[in-house]
């Protein structure tokens, strides 16, 4: 398994902190270097300067495709930072969203497995020199001549001799689009699963390869795995907690088996989730919430506490990916504690690790 890390927006670091961070990243090991999109400083600007800065692969996930980007616009950047970085670049891509709600937001059908077959499909296109005519989901058909910034049909114009197109990863939970991802995808993003729930979605990633005509293991899965490293156990597990939970519980107006939601239903969680959506209806913050969270929801998903169990626990998370990446939280703000969470998250302290070394905090 490779090993990245994953650094998000939310640590607040600034553009300058972040590339110091993936310095220190690369001088301890790590394999790749990840953030989110969405956020200041951009994600593409983010990636570039960690290719000037270091020899890793970098990547997005995800990038809220339907959200923020036409597949033309997305290829542009993609293959820019291909080219800046010799190959070592990877476009991860999701929805951005769930729900009829969110793609009457957006104006495109609640049709989220046809909208992603096309945004895959037309980005690798563009990324592999192809012309590539918009297909009549995302290019809204009955207009003319197409969405704003994506005309009917078009190209980068690359020329011959540049870099490998950037491979294109799909962000996938449902089992809809895990097959979707083994069928169309270069690789697989999964989020917030358990040992179990990583095997599942292989299962499911596999069938969809094989109807495609691909190989086994012809599309690697990868995760972010959220740690938050901090001596004081307390405010540990209360920025990590927060995390887990702003994901984890329902919407109001959602259906509760969408999303992330119904994700933690399927790991077992339903029930204690119901009940903190009922708190939270009736008022509760996220300290109260997080505090009437149970360790075994928490400690399912990630780690929070001291740094000497993390290397083993992350071991034991990340069974049977093909790269896990070390997602940053922090208690504290600054650079100081994202050095801490790296220095104890090594690849070679976490493939040293014993699984009965991986204790709860």
């Amino acid at each position: 398994m490779m090993i990245g890390v994953g650094l998000d927006a939310r640590l607040g670091l600034p553009f300058d902190q972040l590339r110091a961070a993936a310095r220190e990243a690369g001088r301890l090991g790590f394999e790749s270097l990840w953030t989110p999109a969405g956020g200041v400083p951009d994600a593409f600007h983010v990636c570039a300067g960690w290719s000037q800065d270091t020899s890793l692969r970098t990547g997005i996930s995800v990038v809220p495709a339907v959200r923020m980007w036409t597949p033309l616009g997305l290829a542009a950047q993609a293959a820019t930072l291909a080219q800046l970085s010799s190959g070592r670049f990877v476009l991860g891509l999701g929805t951005g969203g769930y729900g009829p709600g969110f793609w009457a937001s957006v104006g495109l059908p609640d049709r989220p497995i046809a909208v992603m077959r096309e945004y895959v499909t037309e980005v690798r296109g563009l990324l592999a020199g192809q012309r590539v005519t918009a297909g009549p989901i995302v290019s809204r058909a009955g207009t003319d001549p197409g969405a704003p910034g994506w005309p009917r049909s078009a190209s980068l114009g690359l020329a011959a001799g540049t870099p490998e197109p950037a491979p294109v990863y799909l962000a996938a939970l449902g089992p809809q689009m895990l097959r979707l991802a083994g069928e169309i995808a270069d690789g697989a993003l999964l989020n917030w699963a358990t040992p179990q729930q990583i095997a599942v979605s292989r299962e499911r990633i596999e069938t969809g390869a094989a109807r495609a005509g691909r190989g086994p293991g012809a599309v690697p899965m990868t995760m972010y795995i959220r740690v938050c490293i901090d001596d004081d156990v307390a405010a540990a597990r209360q920025a990590f907690g927060a995390q887990v939970l702003g994901y984890a519980m329902g919407r109001p107006g959602t259906p509760q088996g969408a999303g992330y939601r119904g994700l933690f239903a399927q790991m077992g969680f339903d029930a204690e989730l119901t009940e903190l959506e009922h708190r939270r209806d009736r008022g509760a913050a996220m300290p109260e919430l997080v505090a009437a969270a149970s360790d075994q929801m928490l400690q399912a998903v990630g780690y929070y506490g001291p740094a000497g169990p993390a290397a083993a626990v992350f071991a034991r998370l990340s069974a049977g990916l093909d790269e896990g990446i070390v997602r940053i939280v922090t208690a504290r703000p600054g650079l100081e504690p994202v050095g801490a969470a790296m220095a104890a998250l090594t690849p070679s302290l976490i493939r040293g690790a014993k699984p009965d070394e991986a204790t709860t905090s």
